[in-house]
């Protein structure tokens, strides 16, 4: 089914769309802690905002939408179906996000005072980034394959959707940052992918 990408600079024609949505935000967002895998519910804002993109969203002709099983994203996903209640929501694990492993929890000042300023040199027990990048974009292709021609909603986190966005398209994504409550579309062209909408949060 086709998706007018009426929120893009570009029409996608005769091809399905992978819409990526980074969770609405956390107390631990808001408190700048590392999340990771720790399963953090969404505050009162982080639902205010599901609600303004579930409404963004709502007249697009969307077929499914998969999300993390961490409950930030789960409630994110769980929103959304209330606006779109013709969405069946899958749980995949594959996109839960990067395991932080002793970082999780911590603020900035507390991993000073813990490793020092040089923490980021140390092995804190932190999933390797090519092993999340792997794990994402092999995800998307199959996601893509299976789902051929149709339009999907991917609900996960901020890491590993920018980490995929580089494996898949290294040369437009050297770096990315993903909001919060964002939405990035992705396509695929001529056997090409593309990315005709990134990290866009005009909806709040």
């Amino acid at each position: 089914m086709l998706l007018t990408l009426k929120w893009s600079k570009q029409e996608v024609v005769d091809v399905g769309v992978i819409g990526l949505i980074r969770h609405v935000i956390t107390d631990w967002n808001v408190q700048d802690r590392v999340q990771g895998r720790s399963d953090i519910p969404l505050n009162a804002e982080g639902r205010r905002q599901a609600e303004s993109l579930a409404e963004r969203i709502k007249g697009d002709s969307w077929d499914v939408i998969i999300t993390s099983p961490l409950i930030r994203a789960r409630e994110t996903a769980q929103i959304i179906t209330e606006f779109i209640p013709t969405l069946n929501i899958l749980e995949e694990q594959r996109i839960c996000e990067i395991d932080c492993g002793q970082l999780e929890g911590t603020t900035e000042e507390q991993r000073l005072d813990a490793w020092g300023a040089n923490w980021r040199e140390l092995d804190l027990g932190m999933e390797r980034y090519e092993d999340v990048a792997e794990r994402g974009s092999r995800f998307l292709e199959e996601i893509w394959s299976d789902y051929e021609g149709r339009n999907v909603l991917v609900v996960s986190h901020g890491a590993i959707i920018g980490l995929s966005l580089q494996k898949l398209l290294p040369q437009q994504f050297p770096t990315t940052y993903i909001d919060n409550t964002s939405l990035t579309l992705l396509t695929k062209m001529n056997q090409a992918w593309d990315c005709p909408l990134f990290n866009c949060t005009k909806h709040l």
